[in-house]
């Protein structure tokens, strides 16, 4: 396992992605082609936002005895956002009121995870970032392991690489790949920008149909095909 994520307080690339909604990457994702959003997984809380670089951690059933649950946290950089497989299961957990507060400490950016967290008034009280399925109390222990990782996972239908990026607020996650995500600022940024400008329009008086053929909005997000 690798000690930190270089660079994952202080990426530039992070910094601008914080500046977009999820909605914005949403539609860059759609224009360039690329599958990012994590379907299933909401924040606790409506006004959570993160953005950051993953750090994949992927359990499996126990089938014998014993197994870590998350000592793993200990030696994340801050900045890092924790990333979980746990095959969408919803009958038990693999983050509580203890790894939410050492990760608060630690100034990790949040968790993700496919599947189920607990202590959910802990996470809302610390005020930190967590997007799950859903929020149930049975422990994970003696009931799956961390198998491995900095690993591909898969979570809602996305495979996330290791230092891939993530984004989330109030709508849920994206994902966006790390070999792709200047291009897909770019793109993003552009539709921010147009649904701007038509805002803007709509308020000094433009019609909605106006604004929108004036800023292109219907081609906004339209598969741009890759040379």
């Amino acid at each position: 396992m690798s000690e930190t994520l270089p660079g994952s307080a202080t990426d530039p690339a992070v910094r601008e992605l914080a500046l977009l909604d999820t909605s914005h990457v949403s539609d860059a994702l759609d224009k360039l082609g690329i599958n990012g959003q994590i379907a299933g997984l909401l924040p606790l809380q409506r006004t959570s936002r993160l953005a950051g670089r993953a750090f994949t951690v992927r359990y499996v059933p126990i089938t014998g005895t014993g197994g870590t649950v998350g000592d793993y946290i200990d030696d994340l950089a801050p900045g890092t956002v924790v990333v979980i497989d746990n095959a969408g299961r919803l009958d038990t957990t693999v983050w509580g009121d203890l790894l939410t507060a050492t990760a608060a400490r630690r100034g990790i950016s949040g968790t993700v995870i496919d599947g189920v967290c607990r202590d959910s008034d802990r996470a809302v009280e610390l005020d930190y970032p967590l997007y799950a399925r859903s929020r149930w109390m049975r422990t994970g222990k003696d009931r799956v392991r961390v198998e491995s990782y900095d690993v591909p996972v898969t979570l809602g239908g996305v495979c996330i690489e290791a230092a891939d990026y993530l984004v989330g607020d109030g709508d849920g996650v994206v994902c966006v790949p790390a070999a792709r995500v200047h291009e897909v600022i770019d793109v993003a940024t552009g539709i921010r920008e147009a649904e701007e400008a038509i805002r803007k329009a709509v308020e000094a008086g433009a019609s909605l149909r106006e604004a929108r053929q004036a800023n292109g909005y219907h081609a906004l997000q339209t598969r741009k095909d890759r040379p």
